[in-house]
């Protein structure tokens, strides 16, 4: 378990942001850890399966072996940053994060190796040290190669999850305050104030003190959270983001499912979608349709009492409320988010 101690002002800056470069070593990171994708669970497996075949055929991509080397198949000690740099913005490009990558300086891996290697610095490392700027070129290459054919296809999609998953917190971090949003992140992170724990096999304590929280949800995670310590002033902490299922492609329910039958397949799909919050934008890209058809759905679910809508900065966003999740429990249980199954009354 690690221990990560944050006092107030650490904590009064937290923030939030989204790392396509984050999802592109989580995603290579999980093919590897599940025998190129043959061990890969739903909602996960189709996306991994594919990964791999692209690890495996495209030999563009042979330089992301690096991270196979650096985390092994438990990410179990302290590794360098440089190669998973923090995002320059709240939500860059992957071009952007790229481009810092390859301006990692040579002298900068070089303290966090003596830092984290004080045995040695494994050979693999060493052409990095050596040559940095060819070395990182060919590493962000690679991720370039890996993005467009694994990756590019459901960013869209992804990005809409991510958005709203930011825009949610985002809400939880105006109205109630830090403390509230790392009460209520998803995944294996646990909050008993004022430490964050994350699941790990060795015991660890950090402390992040007069710096800043930089929070970042990561789709292909699998429920594994990370911490980064290397950046000065800087304490990232990435966890599971919500809405993984759009990594799958979606199967319709059978014809004649009851609750298609009482609220219609339309309305049913949407409801069956806000097991996560979200935006009328970010369910259109999630399920494939109309922005147009996915607000005349969620009026009509609005009318119903079955969903509930509510105002952060500038977007909207839609929940499911009380009522819906009653009904999803009744006729769709599946469905239904086990947090709102904990907090929300279960139909008598």
């Amino acid at each position: 378990m690690i221990r990560i101690h944050l006092d107030e002002p650490t904590l009064e800056r937290t923030r939030l942001a989204i790392s396509p470069l984050r999802e592109v070593v989580s995603g290579v990171e999980l093919v590897h850890r599940t025998r190129q994708g043959r061990d890969a669970a739903w909602p996960y497996a189709e996306w991994t399966v594919r990964a791999a075949e692209v690890l495996r055929t495209t030999p563009e991509t042979a330089p992301l072996r690096l991270y196979a080397l650096l985390y092994g198949t438990d990410h179990g000690r302290p590794t360098p940053d440089a190669f998973e740099p923090a995002p320059p913005s709240a939500r860059p490009s992957l071009a952007e994060e790229l481009a810092g990558l390859r301006r990692t300086r040579s002298e900068v891996l070089a303290a966090q190796c003596a830092k984290h290697y004080p045995e040695g610095v494994p050979e693999f490392l060493t052409p990095y040290l050596r040559d940095g700027d060819a070395a990182f070129g060919r590493l962000a290459d690679a991720m370039t190669a890996f993005w467009e054919l694994a990756i590019a296809p459901r960013w869209p999609a992804m990005r809409a999850v991510l958005e709203d998953e930011i825009l949610s917190h985002a809400r939880v971090l105006a109205e109630r305050g830090p403390a509230a949003v790392l009460g209520g992140l998803s995944g294996a992170v646990g909050w008993t104030a004022p430490v964050l724990s994350l699941p790990k096999r060795r015991e660890s304590a950090l402390h992040g003190d007069d710096g800043r929280l930089l929070l970042i949800p990561v789709l292909l995670a699998q429920g594994r959270p990370t911490v980064s310590t290397d950046d000065p002033g800087t304490l990232l902490v990435t966890f599971q983001a919500r809405g993984a299922a759009v990594l799958s492609t979606p199967e319709r329910p059978p014809a004649g499912e009851p609750l298609d039958v009482l609220i219609g397949a339309g309305r049913a799909t949407v409801l069956r979608a806000l097991a996560v919050p979200a935006t009328t934008s970010g369910l259109a890209a999630v399920l494939g349709r109309a922005p147009s058809t996915i607000s005349e759905h969620l009026t009509g679910l609005q009318e119903a009492g079955l969903v509930s809508r509510s105002r952060a900065n500038r977007q909207v966003l839609y929940a499911l409320t009380p009522r819906g999740v009653a009904l999803l429990a009744l006729f769709d249980h599946d469905s239904v988010p086990a947090e709102a199954m904990e907090t929300r009354p279960r139909p008598v």
